[in-house]
């Protein structure tokens, strides 16, 4: 006898499609507002009908289902749109990484092939410089803010060029019926900024989105008030909209029906700007961004009364924390890779908190959390077999949740070594506690052996941002003639601070090894102050270029 139910001859079947996400906002928030910088403000009502729009100019360019439509912007309610109207009408969305490389980033939409792209006028001349006659881009929206027009900038080679975006949605009927198709469909790529080779595209599906937004807002919706996610809240992404779907919040923060602020390009004092004038109550960033609020909020003698702040791809200093707590931000560590959709882990806090201290409380919230709703996280050693809890059961971290991608654009070798043995590799060399917090300890690629002993980079780091003088640090292994490699540690000291000698820096290492925190090797063998750190596109410190910056500081 088949244990299979028998639906309803008119049963909906509910497939997990994008716009499904709007469903309970379409009832509860319609007049709920949305802003756009210093620019636009409107309402969901509003955002409904451009969606519609939106969708009707698309449908009008001839396209093919699973054809690939392209924006390059910086986080607009435009790109709120496209999130939206783009896969719900059956298109794949690319989200084109405008701080790679022009290079890069021609090789983002060569590999991908968008037959559309919606560009932004301030990235233009590099378009205008591509090779139309290769191009797989048969129409381009035009996106301005400042006035500049197509005519202008492509001259006679206009006939790509499809209209201003504004006067498209104007001219366009607000009403369209999106279909119900698989839920497996792919809804979105985009392409990982790795640091060696050629970007990586990731794609997800719209089940995949749907569940990523329904952990996210249940995780966050289990924390109390203080950091999780309320009806009430203000949401404003300070991680870009190209990078990961700015994490996925605003499918999470429209599915919620919060009110949305969408900064534009990120400037600090635009930021802080709209931060007061919005009541932003809920963001998140990389620790680069909230080091440039923070200083602007110092110069402005500005509070953040409690802003909720998420931060991830870098980890997330001891000392960076305790200043950002100290002017008023809940700042806590969420973790996740471009592969994951992102979220994979998340800190926890509950009504009952057990007492600490303000170092246990500040440790706490650099870690890497605690696994979200659905995700299955182990540390697997060298024979790919789990190696269980504690700090001395060390290995590489491997997942497994309903969000991963299932692989790579055009690129299935790649996938194959991502998936190895049925769980995703993310490369963190990591442990999970008894509690079952994580605890990043480093990248494969960026952990340093030393005399045959592992030394991590990242608790080398967090010891010495401790240091008041210290701004910004990263530690790199160099070669070394007698133990393979050594730590240098380089540090950008804090403008106030720049008479800081390196023993003062070097001694709070050494109290470190005092205090049986590291060993003695792991205190670097050498220190340089430096004005910045390189980093990659999207703020991480990119620890590559800096291996390859000072591979000549053997040590004899």
């Amino acid at each position: 006898m088949s244990n299979i139910y028998q639906s309803a001859p008119s049963a909906y079947d509910y497939p997990l499609l994008v716009k499904q996400l709007l469903s309970r906002a379409k009832t509860v928030s319609q007049d709920q507002e949305i802003v756009y910088a210093d620019k636009k403000r409107f309402t969901y009502k509003d955002l409904f009908n451009r969606i519609n729009r939106l969708a009707n100019v698309l449908a009008d360019l001839n396209l093919d289902a699973g054809d690939i439509v392209a924006v390059m912007d910086w986080d607009s309610h435009r790109y709120l749109e496209s999130y939206f109207a783009i896969p719900m009408s059956e298109y794949i969305l690319q989200t084109v990484n405008i701080r790679l490389s022009p290079e890069k980033i021609l090789y983002t939409i060569n590999h991908a092939k968008p037959k559309v792209l919606l560009l932004n006028s301030e990235f233009a001349p590099l378009v205008k410089d591509y090779q139309f006659e290769n191009s797989s881009i048969e129409h381009i929206i035009w996106l301005d803010d400042n006035g500049v027009t197509f005519e202008g900038v492509f001259g006679g080679n206009q006939n790509r060029v499809t209209g201003e975006y504004e006067a498209l949605l104007e001219a366009a009927d607000s009403e369209f019926d999106f279909p119900d198709f698989d839920e497996n469909t792919i809804a979105t790529t985009f392409y990982t900024s790795g640091t060696t080779g050629d970007p990586k595209g990731v794609f997800f599906s719209h089940r995949q989105l749907v569940l990523h937004s329904l952990a996210e807002a249940a995780t966050l919706g289990m924390l109390p008030n203080k950091q999780g996610v309320s009806y009430g809240d203000v949401y404003m992404p300070m991680t870009p909209m190209f990078h990961v779907h700015a994490w996925g919040f605003p499918f999470t923060a429209t599915m919620v029906g919060l009110k949305q602020v969408y900064p534009g390009r990120y400037a600090p004092d635009a930021l802080m700007d709209l931060i007061i004038n919005e009541k932003v109550s809920i963001t998140h960033c990389v620790p680069t961004i909230l080091q440039m609020v923070l200083k602007e909020a110092q110069d402005r003698d500005a509070s953040f009364n409690g802003l909720k702040m998420i931060i991830g791809g870098s980890r997330l200093t001891e000392g960076l924390a305790k200043t950002a707590m100290a002017q008023g931000i809940e700042v806590y560590t969420g973790y996740g890779m471009s592969e994951t959709a992102p979220l994979i882990s998340l800190t926890e806090f509950s009504l009952n908190e057990p007492e600490m201290t303000e170092g246990e409380d500040i440790a706490r919230r650099c870690m890497t959390g605690k696994p979200v709703l659905m995700v299955d996280a182990q540390v697997w050693g060298e024979n790919n077999q789990s190696v269980g809890k504690g700090k001395e059961n060390t290995g590489e971290l491997v997942l497994r949740a309903p969000w991963l991608t299932q692989s790579y654009l055009k690129n299935d070798d790649a996938g194959k070594e991502l998936w190895e043995n049925g769980y995703m590799h993310t490369q963190d060399i990591a442990y999970i506690r008894p509690d079952g917090y994580i605890r990043i300890t480093d990248r494969l690629k960026d952990v340093i052996k030393s005399g045959g002993e592992w030394i991590s980079s990242l608790e080398i780091e967090t010891i010495l941002s401790l240091h008041p003088a210290v701004a910004d640090v990263s530690v790199i292994g160099v070669r070394d003639k007698q133990w393979g490699e050594r730590p240098l540690a380089l540090i950008v000291l804090k403008p106030a601070c720049q008479d800081t000698n390196i023993e003062d820096i070097k001694a709070i290492a050494e109290k470190a090894v005092e205090r049986g925190i590291i060993p003695e090797y792991a205190v670097p063998s050498q220190f340089k102050f430096v004005d910045e750190l390189p980093k990659t596109s999207v703020g991480k410190h990119d620890k590559k270029v800096m291996r390859e910056m000072y591979a000549d500081q053997t040590e004899v």
